[in-house]
Order: structure tokens, then sequence, then C-alpha cells
């Protein structure tokens, strides 16, 4: 067993300088964090939106839904035209509160600059052989993907988009992905939810990964409808720690399939130290979560 190097990943994967990041206020709630490039284009070219106070940068703007929504997609466009944007894809993510009320819905692109929280649902894709050993589906991404081609994928992995709930976003992605119908879905709840949260390129990001666990039958396999995913490979557990230890999976894939093995007790007498370190982006489900 690779422990050690499962461990380490997982470090990594869970630490960074917080204090290169300083707080965003929106709607009088800190609801991001911005890194100095960000810090100084806001201040410098949107100050009619955001001002430095107290240590943050305070939105300017009141707490109103439509107005937030409006002006900071107006000014996400802005920042797509001066080329401090890529992955533009016309698709918004929603803004919560610390309440869980929607405050704003926003470009996905223009999340990672602000740092603000984004959801996504991975689904861990599972089979018992007839000897009773498990496997798990595990999906490489597509070398055309703009993002981590070719890595390794759980077998459904997609963001909430605005107007969606959990259960909305599953459906879809399980069709789109794996060509997972809904009857195999509907019933499924959150069996983990684990925060990814790390600087990128781009920003900050920061993502709650809402983690399902579906049991396949023995000869049922995944099939990719929308070309995002190159192939799928049913791979014995020992064979997924490797890929997880060579990081041959994107990150956040990696936390939900490390997440999944840890619960199935796959690391035996070790398992108590990889539940250790998973403590660190591990939060309490919500009963109610799958609905939201």
């Amino acid at each position: 067993m690779l422990v050690e190097e499962i461990l380490s990943l997982l470090g990594r994967a869970t630490r960074y300088d917080r204090g290169a990041f300083t707080p965003l206020i929106v709607a009088g709630q800190k609801l991001g964090c911005v890194n100095a490039v960000w810090s100084g284009r806001l201040l410098a070219f949107e100050a009619a939106l955001f001002e430095a106070r107290d240590g943050a940068i305070v939105c300017r703007l009141p707490a109103d839904p439509g107005r937030l929504t409006a002006e900071l997609n107006a000014a996400a466009r802005r920042w797509q035209d001066a080329g401090w944007l890529n992955g533009w894809r016309d698709e918004r993510f929603t803004a919560f509160g610390r309440d869980g009320v929607p405050l704003f819905e926003l470009e996905r692109a223009a999340f990672r600059p602000l740092g603000l929280s984004s959801r996504a649902v991975h689904l861990n894709g599972l089979c018992r052989l007839a000897d009773g050993e498990v496997r798990m589906w595990v999906g490489r991404r597509s070398p055309d993907k703009a993002v981590d081609p070719n890595r390794m994928d759980n077998l459904v992995g997609g963001g909430v988009a605005a107007g969606e709930n959990l259960r909305d976003a599953l459906l879809r992605e399980g069709w789109e992905e794996a060509g997972v119908g809904a009857d195999r879905l509907e019933a499924l709840v959150p069996a983990a939810l684990l925060l990814a949260e790390r600087p990128v390129q781009r920003g900050l990001h920061r993502e709650w990964l809402y983690g399902y666990d579906l049991w396949l039958p023995d000869g049922v396999a995944p099939v990719n409808q929308d070309g995002e995913v190159a192939e799928y490979r049913l791979l014995p557990l020992d064979e997924v720690e490797r890929l997880l230890a060579a990081e041959r999976f994107m990150l956040d894939a990696a936390l939900v399939a490390c997440d999944c093995l840890a619960r199935l007790g796959y690391w035996g007498e070790h398992n108590a130290r990889v539940e250790a370190a998973l403590a660190a982006v591990r939060h309490p489900v919500d009963a109610d979560a799958h609905a939201l």
C-alpha cells in the first residue's frame, strides 16, 4: 500500500498560504478571497464597485440579488475583454450567503478570481465482482479538455449551475458524462461533503464537492455521451491507489476517490491515518442537501 504517498498528496491538497489572499466582502458577508493581482485590479479598475476597508475588499453594491447579478456580470465581461479571464463558458454559478440563501449569480469563469465558493457533484462508480472483489470505474478525461486533459477522473464530476439543485446536476452530469440514467441516480444521496480549496492560476479555487457512490452491476459499463471522457476503466482498488499516488488524477477527483477508499476501509490498519488527513476537508453532510 502507498499510504505515505497518499498522505503526502492529501497534505499538499489542503495546505496553502492564506495570508496571500485578502477577504472579499459582498452584501455584508465574507464570501471570497482575492490574491494580490486581483486585489490591484479591483481597486484600480473597478473602484465604482469595490473599495479597500478594514483589511478587506468590500463590494459597494447593496444586497440586492438582481443588481449584484447584473453589475458583477457586466464587470466580468469587462475583465474578459481586458484579457484577464480565460475559460469563459456563458454559464453561471450561484453565490450563496452563510445562511444558504442565494445572493447572486455570476459567470463561472469569474468565481476563481474572486475566490467565491462553487458547488460540484462527483460520482464514485463502484462494482462488486462475482468473487467479491470491489473495483472502481475511473474515467480518463479527453485530450481536448481545456482543464486537466488526459487526467484521471471520477465516474462523473461537474459543477452545479445556477438554477440547479444537486439532484438536477447529478442527473444531467450522470447522463452526459457516463450515460447513466435517472433510474440509477434519483435515489442517491451524498455520501460525503468535501471542501476543495487551493490557489490556481486564476485566483482561488474553492468548491464544495458532494460525493456520491453508485454501485453498478458487473457487466454494466458507463458510456460517455458528450465527448468529455476519452475512456472508462474498471480498476482494482490498488491500481486506483497507484494512480492517486502518482498524481494522475485531477485534484478534486483525487480527494473524492481518497474519501471513498477510506470509507470502504481500503487502507486497513492505516485507514485511521488517512481519515485523519481527510478531516481537514471533510464536512457534515446535510440530510436534505440533495434538494438544495
